[in-house]
């Protein structure tokens, strides 16, 4: 028989990529896979044929007369069959595992190669009014987000997006959140146990806001320490004098002590309403109680950072996941109101609902204030095993550094949403706030493209995870797009006025001096009007932004603005450029200094076979 190897995941070589080490992985664990189902098929096989066995010899024996020698030999196939048993089922155990940490690596695999489909369907966060959120891909479909998410708990999945979305952070708990993600970046067995820890007890995720609402949801039962013992003396009364009736030796009294009894039940409050919430809640619960275990026992040996994260689970008087573990059984308990005819009889026994609601008062006093703390120590450690999994899968990414000389300065900077065998890098530098590049280029060249990706690596360097360059030196930024405007029927306001109003808000953003430094990043701007006042309107602008506390990006198609820089010291221009071959267009997507010395919008025209009105071009 085959013993399965649960842990298999080990440094790969260096010649492998990240990807060809989990293909390889992968491949090993399905063979381990295979053969543990038929290592599992011969042990049912065996236990047949054990049983058959047991059944044949000792019914032999006992046909010939030798019982003493028919009960040694029912005894010693018995112990001998659950041996084989438990084996088989610790081997099922095992297997189950495996296939569990299969998934995370194959999911793993997907988010290397921007397989979306085969990564979970991401979880929507509400993000409307934000500044950059949907400018940047944060969130939705094929985001950022999506990308990280590898959390089970609505705590954890809230947490990481507050790290994408609430910045720039304290600087303190920055550099504690870094060094947690570095030290996770290093536990790759502990990050898939944990994921492996939250699977093997079902699919269902953590809610945590609800498991708090019922444990703070206050119970209005007076009396019930009066009440409870009065139905539990009643009810085993009742159960008394029922079997005395049933035996014939006493008359039917058992239906007098009953109707007391159904009388106080019909005539109290059994906590209806909270416990009409925490029906099936048990589920969740047992799962929080699974992973706040692992983490008790990891957290002391795994290392520094984690220690310190966890430390309200590990120097509590009482294990906090023994505590949630009991509560479980609570609410298990309640959850038999999801079978009405169950519900009745139970409740016909005893104070079934009575007791549980007690149960659950005793469990609201003691641990009410401490869930929060105890699910605030899981968040965390999701969130930072989430981007400690993204600095896994990308070695060649550089870690981020803050820096006081340098507004941000990167070299060979790349987009991580992008594929790598698609990803152009560029590098850009920015020496102190007031800084503009102002970019021109032709249509389709990149531009956009850019400035998502010099905002999607700052969200990453704030959150404290590492991010697609080379080199990345940054001072603390706050962060305020406007790429991606539409016009809103709810609101009546047209696209021109939406641009107007989140232009709006960056230059208000950039006149805080108290405030970190903003990074705008502007696309097209004002192209909602036409080109005589977008040209006025962006001049007055762009030097109202020179003068405030940032520095950016703005993308324009209006080449006159590029005399800008004679009148604005922090301004340079660059540009994008396309070239022309066998009669198709050809993007380099490299950022170039100066104006752009080319246009692009004719000869797509053209291409696609549009009048232009002008001479044809060899």
């Amino acid at each position: 028989m085959v013993e399965l190897i649960v842990h298999i995941d080990r440094p790969s070589a260096p010649s492998f990529t990240r990807e060809q080490a989990l293909a390889r992985l992968l491949r090993r664990g399905d063979r381990l896979h295979q053969r543990g189902l038929r290592t599992s098929r011969n042990v049912s096989r065996w236990r047949l044929v054990l049983f058959l066995t047991a059944l044949l010899v000792t019914i032999s024996l006992y046909r010939l007369g030798d019982y003493t020698e028919g009960n040694w030999s029912a005894a010693l196939f018995l112990i001998g069959f659950v041996i084989v048993a438990a084996y088989h089922n610790r081997l099922e155990h095992r297997i189950h595992r495996l296939a569990l940490w299969s998934g995370i690596k194959r999911q793993h695999l997907a988010r290397l190669r921007l397989d979306w489909p085969a990564l979970p369907p991401c979880r929507p966060v509400a993000a409307d009014a934000h500044l950059y959120a949907r400018d940047l891909d944060l969130l939705g479909p094929r985001s950022l987000l999506h990308l990280l998410d590898t959390t089970v708990s609505t705590q954890g999945h809230a947490r990481l997006a507050s790290w994408l979305l609430v910045q720039p952070p304290d600087e303190q708990a920055w550099q504690a959140r870094q060094q947690l993600v570095r030290e996770l970046t290093r536990l790759t067995g502990f990050r898939d146990r944990l994921n492996v820890q939250a699977r093997l007890t079902g699919e269902a995720e953590i809610n945590g806001q609800r498991i708090a609402a019922v444990l703070q949801h206050h119970l209005h039962l007076p009396h019930l320490h009066i009440i409870l013992p009065i139905q539990a003396v009643l009810a085993g009364i009742t159960l008394v004098l029922g079997l005395g009736t049933l035996l014939n030796l006493l008359p039917a009294y058992w239906m007098i002590s009953f109707g007391l009894y159904a009388v106080i039940f019909f005539q109290t409050d059994q906590g209806e309403e909270l416990l009409e919430h925490a029906v099936g809640l048990h589920h969740e619960v047992e799962k929080l109680g699974t992973l706040l275990q692992f983490l008790e026992r990891r957290a002391r040996k795994s290392g520094a950072a984690l220690t310190a994260t966890c430390r309200a689970l590990i120097e509590a008087d009482t294990a906090p996941s023994a505590s949630i573990r009991h509560l479980a059984r609570v609410l298990h308990g309640i959850s038999v109101k999801a079978h009405p005819l169950i519900h009745l009889l139970f409740n016909a026994l005893c104070p079934w609902d009575l007791f549980f609601a007690f149960r659950l008062q005793q469990f609201q006093r003691r641990i009410q204030t401490l869930l929060p703390l105890w699910l605030d120590c899981l968040a965390e450690v999701e969130a930072a095993s989430a981007l400690a999994t993204f600095a896994s899968l990308h070695p060649s990414y550089t870690w981020p550094t803050p820096s006081q000389t340098t507004a941000l300065t990167a070299t060979g900077l790349g987009h991580p949403l992008i594929p790598a065998d698609k990803r152009v890098a560029n590098d850009i530098s920015f020496a102190r706030p007031g800084a503009i590049y102002l970019i021109t280029g032709s249509n389709m060249s990149g531009k956009s493209t850019f400035l998502r990706t010099i905002g999607i690596n700052l969200c990453l360097a704030q959150a404290g995870a590492p991010v697609c360059a080379q080199t990345f030196a940054w001072t603390w930024s706050r962060l305020a797009c406007c790429i991606r405007v539409d016009d809103s029927l709810d609101a009546g306001l047209s696209f021109f006025y939406a641009e107007v109003k989140r232009l709006k808000s960056i230059l208000q953003a950039a006149e805080d001096r108290a405030a970190p430094p903003v990074l705008f990043l502007i696309d097209e701007i004002f192209k909602g009007t036409n080109n005589r006042e977008r040209l006025i309107g962006s001049r007055a602008y762009v030097r109202a932004l020179a003068t405030g506390n940032g520095y950016g990006l703005v993308t324009t198609h209006d080449l006159e603005l590029a005399d800008l820089d004679q009148s604005i010291p922090g301004l340079a221009n660059s540009h994008f450029q396309e070239t022309v071959s066998a009669g198709t267009l050809q993007f380099e997507y490299t950022l170039r200094p100066g104006p752009c010395p080319t246009t692009n919008a004719l000869r797509i025209m053209e291409l696609e076979g549009l009048p232009t009105d002008r001479p044809p071009q060899s």
